[in-house]
């Protein structure tokens, strides 16, 4: 799909905490995202030039969220606020992602039921996978948002 918003306008986040660089494509259940590996990352270490691989899963957990943001401004709706229950079987045949790599981060929905979804997802350099996992997520209706909000304030 044409005319993807910025990153920044997808996501529930502000910067620094924005780690995913832009939405390439966005279809139906399933969107491609890319992360330029540098400086400009919250995490990344000058010394060794490199981000640690483990945050291949918070990529790919923005990058749903980008999605659900996308599908939300459809609807003319401000991004929801949504929760990462769990990632399973993630894998990652690399350590550390290295300055000046850009990593493809592709996720596709396998089911929703009442706001629970579970994506599987990977990660790309260069055509090669070097990560993948299936993310649990819950997206909250705006209802139920208040009422957790209002059961942590007590």
């Amino acid at each position: 799909m044409s005319n993807i918003p910025p990153i920044e306008q997808l996501l529930p986040h502000d910067k620094p905490m924005i780690l995913i660089d832009r939405a390439l494509t966005v279809e139906t259940e399933s969107i491609h995202c890319q992360v330029d590996i540098g400086e400009h990352n919250i995490f990344f270490d000058k010394e060794t030039q490199t981000l640690p691989a483990y945050l291949g899963i918070e990529f790919m957990a923005q990058s749903v969220a980008a999605w659900s943001g996308y599908h939300a401004g459809l609807r003319n709706e401000a991004p929801p606020i949504g929760f990462l229950l769990g990632s399973r079987r993630y894998v990652a045949n690399c350590d550390t992602f290295s300055r000046g790599q850009t990593l493809d981060i592709y996720a596709e929905q396998l089911m929703e039921d009442n706001g629970m979804a579970v994506f599987s997802a990977h990660i790309e350099h260069n055509g090669q996978q070097v990560a993948k996992c299936q993310l649990n997520v819950y997206v909250p209706s705006e209802q139920k948002l208040q009422e957790m909000k209002s059961r942590n304030q007590a």
